[in-house]
């Protein structure tokens, strides 16, 4: 006699996003500050990129129109792409990628200065495959990063949900990051990040490997 198995739900297609500490706040502040004073000169005397903010409307100060060479230029950024590229690799291999003898490596790199009030809006990272951000200064009241499910437009006709639902199961993800710690995603993942509410800029460092 056979039984009828009893009724279940199969979960698939994760999207998996990384967090981890790339730069210990407590242990590693001489490096931290480096890393800052580098943002600070560059948002300082990048003329190239001052100009681009200005006709975008960036309120803040941001390297990714203007350079990209910011490893080497200061030491401090060569040493936090080594970091950022091997955490890279180790996601990449919890993804299933199949590299082969092949390794992940930085493509693209900029800082970010998000004054008060700014936000960036919805975008993806096209023409690469792991993209994430490196948090250096996260004043209080800063906003955290909001990603979305990648399956909402084909939705359609489906119901609202609710409130109490677990976070996999949300159409929208908000995570507060820390300071010293990156996360990453696949670049398709699309992300935002909302309407910086501090009395401080908001600094990061994003990154694209490929």
């Amino acid at each position: 006699m056979t039984t009828t198995p009893p009724p279940h739900t199969r979960t698939y297609f994760a999207t998996d996003i990384f967090e981890t500490c790339i730069v210990d706040p407590t242990s590693d502040v001489a490096f931290l500050a480096e890393l800052m004073d580098g943002v600070l000169m560059l948002a300082e005397e990048d003329e190239a990129g001052q100009a681009w903010c200005e006709e975008q409307g960036y309120l803040g100060y941001t390297s990714y129109a203007s350079l990209n060479d910011l490893p080497q230029r200061i030491s401090a950024f060569a040493e936090l792409e080594k970091r950022l590229v091997k955490a890279a690799n180790g996601f990449a291999k919890e993804l299933g990628f199949e590299l082969g003898s092949h390794k992940l490596s930085m493509d693209s790199f900029w800082v970010n200065v998000l004054d008060p009030g700014a936000g960036h809006s919805g975008h993806i990272h096209p023409n690469s495959v792991l993209s994430g951000t490196f948090y250096l200064d996260l004043p209080e009241d800063t906003s955290a990063i909001r990603f979305e499910d990648p399956r909402l437009p084909f939705m359609m006709n489906s119901p609202p949900l609710k409130s109490d639902i677990s976070p996999d199961r949300k159409r929208f993800i908000y995570i507060q990051p820390s300071v010293g710690n990156a996360l990453f995603w696949e670049s398709w993942l699309r992300h935002e990040v909302p309407v910086n509410m501090a009395d401080e800029p908001r600094v990061s460092i994003s990154f694209n490997l490929g």
